[in-house]
């Protein structure tokens, strides 16, 4: 068995049908079922049950499925690395970034790109579980998010770059306070006040935090709405809505004159960022080099 016949598996696998899978390859349908069934014999197994309308994987099947994919990556990683030994830094860098950091890549992409313009870029945005999916697929290299990563126990090792903390600040309505030059309040000042908080089924790190330090300061906050989506908040803060508490950094990616942010002189609590990336994957060149940038 060879790396075509790997990619012939797995193109089966993920599309459930050989029609399908031989449109995707480029290829016909005949010679593609000789493949399958020449592999079936090589190894003396059935890969997929064919009593139901699609091909479904057995037991054996979905072993070959996982390593054939690691053998695939590992392949693809291998030539990048040789290939990367005498070219200079270029390519695509796939990041990943949660909403509340994205104000974090503009400044080090400019700087990064002033260094190395044959690079260019693939942002993807999501959830802790999404972008430690991505990771592990290899689809993105990096990831800039809160820490710690809330993600899949059976996520694979991860390399943690930590960043400069972010300290939480209070964002309301303008609306809401009566002195313009007011710039500082206390915790205990959002007692009472209609409360947004990030909050999905799977990543409540944030959430947990703020209602940890409210709860030190004498009062649970009145939550009127959990939501996942940062921009979401943001635009219920600005329509006058309800008041929450985020890191001082996402206020940069929303610069309203609706929205006001204002220290909170008596609560010291902050964010924590960091980059990561997996600890058994070969990290591009420019990958090393972006990761670099923020340790300058």
């Amino acid at each position: 068995m060879d790396i075509r016949q790997l990619r012939y598996f797995l193109a089966i696998a993920n599309e459930g049908q050989i029609t399908r899978a031989a449109k995707a390859l480029n290829m016909e349908q005949p010679p593609l079922s000789r493949q399958l069934k020449l592999m079936e014999e090589e190894l003396g197994v059935t890969l997929f049950d064919r009593s139901g309308k699609g091909l479904l994987l057995t037991h054996a099947g979905e072993l070959l499925r996982d390593k054939a994919e690691q053998l695939l990556h590992q392949f693809g990683e291998t030539l990048k690395e040789v290939k990367e030994l005498d070219e200079g830094v270029q390519g695509v860098l796939a990041i990943g970034s949660v909403v509340s950091c994205i104000s974090l890549l503009p400044p080090t992409i400019e700087r990064f790109r002033k260094l190395y313009p044959q690079v260019t870029f693939k942002i993807a945005e999501g959830d802790h579980y999404l972008l430690g999916s991505q990771l592990e697929r290899r689809s993105i290299e990096l990831i800039v998010a809160r820490l710690p990563l809330e993600s899949s126990p059976e996520m694979k090792p991860l390399s943690v770059l930590k960043l400069p903390s972010d300290p939480y600040v209070a964002v309301m309505p303008a609306s809401w306070v009566d002195d313009p030059t007011k710039h500082s309040m206390k915790m205990r000042e959002l007692d009472g006040l209609p409360f947004l908080t990030l909050k999905t089924d799977r990543t409540t790190g944030m959430h947990h935090q703020v209602m940890v330090e409210a709860r030190s300061h004498g009062f649970e906050p009145k939550v009127i709405c959990e939501c996942s989506s940062v921009a979401v908040i943001m635009a219920l803060v600005a329509a006058g809505i309800g008041a929450t508490v985020f890191p001082k950094s996402v206020m940069a990616s929303f610069p309203l004159p609706t929205i006001k942010m204002l220290t909170i002189a008596d609560a010291d609590f902050e964010s924590d960022v960091g980059i990561l990336w997996l600890k058994d994957r070969y990290l591009s060149k420019s990958a090393r080099h972006f990761i670099e940038l923020f340790m300058n």
